[in-house]
C-alpha cells in the first residue's frame, strides 16, 4: 500500500465523525439519521431480518471506515448486541470507541465498542514490552500451544501477525471479564470479536465521560477517589494483573464515579521480568494527577507497601537494605527507575 493511501486511511479513522463529545460546558450529542433509509422503517426492517444487508448506521463513516467498521462489528449486529452505530466516541492511536445503540441481547440503552485498526495502520508505542512473558491468547482467551501458530506469529508472518492482535485483544477481554467478576471499577466486557470489544457505555445520552486528566476535581472527591483508585489497584495485583499503562488518561470520570479503561498491555506481577518497573511507573503517574489536585502523594512507599502486600517479591536489582520507602537510598533508586521511562 502506497504512503498516499495511508494517510487517506489514516484520516478517515481519526475524523471524529458526528457525534461530538466534549468534556467542558454544556453540549449535546450531534448525530443525524441517514437520509435513504426513515428511522422507523430501517428499525422494522432489522426485527424482521438481522443480516448484514440490513446493517445500516446512523454514523455516517467515512468510505474506508465504514467498511473497516461494519466487518468489525457486523458479528455484533448479526447476533442482536448492538442495533445502530451512532457515532464515534473516541479516536486513538491503537482503536477507536464507538457509541453504539444496544440490541436485544443487552439490557442497557447505550453499549461500546472498541474497534482496534488494522494492524498496518496501529501506532503502538514499544508493545513488544508487554508481550515478552505472556502466553499468545486465542479468540477464546486460551492459551495456544498449537507449535504451527507460536511459531508463525514469533516470524511476524501475514497468519503469526493476525494471531499477535488477536492475543493483544484477547488480553483486554479476558482481564476485563476478571476485574468485572471481582468487583472492580471497570466497564462490563459483553462480547469479542475479531477485531473489537463489546462492552458497557459509560456516559450520558448526550456526552460521554471524561478522562480523569480533564477533570478538575472538588476538594472533597480527591481523597475518595484516590482511595477508590489505590482499591482498585489492589484488586488486580490480587487477580494477578498489572495494567501497564495506567494514568488519569486511561480513567474515566462521570458523576462523582471512576472507570478504568484500556487493559490490551496488561503483564503478571508473578511472571513479567519488567512487572515492579512497569508497576512503579503506573502508581506514579496516578499519583502525579493526584498531586495536581492537591493531595500529598508518596508513591514510593505505595509501590513498596502494595506489592509486598500481595504477596510479590521484589525484584534481585532492588537491593534488600533499600526496601524501605524511608531510606534516602531508596528513593533514588525509585527516581532513576521514573526517570527511565
Amino acid at each position: 500500500m502506497d504512503t498516499k493511501k495511508l494517510f487517506e486511511y489514516y484520516n478517515e479513522l481519526d475524523d471524529q465523525g458526528q457525534y461530538d463529545v466534549k468534556h467542558t460546558g454544556h453540549h449535546r450529542a450531534q448525530y443525524h439519521e441517514p437520509d435513504r433509509v426513515p428511522l422507523a422503517e430501517r428499525q422494522f426492517l432489522q426485527h424482521q431480518d438481522d443480516g448484514l444487508r440490513t446493517f445500516s448506521t446512523t454514523y455516517k463513516a467515512a468510505r474506508f471506515e465504514e467498511g473497516w467498521l461494519l466487518d468489525s462489528l457486523g458479528h455484533f449486529y448479526e447476533q442482536q448486541w448492538i442495533s445502530d452505530v451512532l457515532g464515534k466516541i473516541k479516536a486513538g492511536k491503537e482503536a477507536s470507541v464507538y457509541l453504539c445503540r444496544s440490541g436485544v441481547q443487552v439490557p442497557a440503552q447505550f453499549v461500546a465498542a472498541k474497534v482496534y485498526r488494522p494492524r498496518m495502520l496501529r501506532n503502538l508505542k514499544n508493545d513488544q514490552l508487554y508481550r515478552m512473558d505472556r502466553a499468545v491468547l486465542d479468540t477464546d482467551g486460551n492459551r495456544v500451544l498449537d507449535l504451527g501458530m507460536l511459531k508463525a506469529q514469533h516470524k511476524r508472518s501475514v497468519y503469526g501477525e493476525q494471531i499477535r492482535h488477536q492475543s493483544w485483544i484477547a488480553y483486554e477481554f479476558q482481564s476485563l471479564k476478571t476485574l468485572h467478576a471481582a468487583g472492580a471499577d471497570v466497564p462490563q466486557p459483553y462480547e469479542m470479536d475479531e477485531n473489537a470489544i463489546l462492552m458497557s457505555y459509560i456516559g450520558g445520552e448526550d456526552s460521554a465521560a471524561a478522562t480523569l486528566n480533564t477533570v478538575s476535581l472538588d476538594p472533597l472527591e480527591v481523597r475518595p477517589l484516590y482511595e477508590r483508585l489505590l482499591s482498585n489497584i489492589g484488586i488486580m495485583l490480587a487477580h494477578g494483573i498489572v495494567h501497564g499503562d495506567l494514568s488519569a488518561y486511561n480513567v474515566l470520570y462521570w458523576e462523582g464515579n471512576i472507570t478504568l479503561i484500556d487493559f490490551p498491555q496488561v503483564v503478571s506481577p508473578a511472571g513479567h521480568r519488567s512487572a515492579w518497573h512497569i508497576f512503579n511507573r503506573d502508581l506514579a503517574r496516578l499519583c502525579e494527577y493526584f498531586t495536581r489536585q492537591g493531595l500529598h502523594t508518596d508513591p514510593a512507599r505505595l509501590a513498596v507497601e502494595l506489592w509486598k502486600s500481595h504477596g510479590y517479591r521484589l525484584p534481585p536489582e532492588v537491593p534488600a537494605g533499600l526496601v524501605d520507602p524511608d531510606n534516602a537510598a531508596y528513593r533514588q533508586y525509585w527516581q532513576k527507575t521514573r526517570e527511565a521511562d
